[in-house]
């Protein structure tokens, strides 16, 4: 099994951005233009390229959309998008364009019917992303904190036939203090599910201890605000990692 490394591009008004605890008043610009940041991470030989429509996400439709088509039909990289998906035409749009999966999040809390369907229709291509704040899931851009536990949906998502899911801990989002090892590991094992980490990721280290719970099917990580801070660089990275 391989553990794949996911650097991460944020969108906000077609900027690169990042976010502390997902908090849209504590934003720093990274850079002007996604497509080439997407190609830098491409040429430093990354194989999937997370992207985030911080934007779409709070509205609740695409904003930056031209943004991830490009990165996905002009590089050689597979893309996973996230935010502001909420919809099967959402879904249509990007996987008719090149985007390899979308992550889905509000949508599967707020219709948890549809969701098993566009699972049963669409099945790896989507990916549950289930963004805990105290363990219980946070949606439309979490800016809303649900009464729905993380592993509860999970178990019933997996049941339904998710195949993958992108765990992010709010509270350690963008705060270079670590990821929540033990949660991810505990959705994993509890669901049967790949689980990707997101959230909290400061040096390689976090990396490859992660890494050690690939048999418990943490397949992962997401990487975002240690990558523009400098404090991994990602050719190292996927060096030290097996992709």
């Amino acid at each position: 099994m391989s553990f794949t490394i996911f650097p991460a591009i944020d969108m906000r008004n077609g900027q690169c951005v990042r976010l502390e605890q997902g908090d849209f008043n504590k934003q720093t610009v990274y850079g002007d233009n996604p497509f080439e940041v997407a190609k830098g991470f491409a040429e430093a030989g990354a194989t999937w390229i997370h992207m985030v429509d911080l934007d779409g996400a709070k509205e609740g439709s695409k904003q930056n959309a031209e943004h991830v088509v490009k990165v996905a039909q002009q590089l050689d990289v597979k893309v996973q998008i996230g935010g502001g998906i909420r919809s099967e035409d959402d879904i249509e749009y990007y996987l008719s364009r090149g985007v390899d999966r979308v992550i889905i999040g509000s949508l599967a809390v707020r219709d948890l019917a549809l969701t098993k369907q566009l699972l049963g229709k669409y099945g790896k291509r989507i990916v549950i992303g289930l963004d805990a704040r105290d363990g219980y899931v946070a949606t439309e851009g979490w800016l809303e904190k649900s009464e729905v536990q993380a592993v509860d949906l999970g178990k019933e998502l997996a049941s339904a036939g998710a195949k993958t899911f992108v765990y992010t801990d709010i509270a350690k989002d963008g705060m270079l203090q670590g990821p929540n090892t033990s949660e991810i590991v505990r959705l994993a094992e509890q669901t049967g599910v790949d689980v990707i980490a997101s959230g909290g990721i400061k040096g390689i280290e976090d990396l490859q201890e992660l890494k050690k719970y690939q048999q418990y099917n943490v397949i992962g990580s997401i990487v975002g605000k240690a990558l523009y801070t400098d404090r991994i660089q990602l050719s190292d990275a996927l060096n030290e990692e097996v992709r």
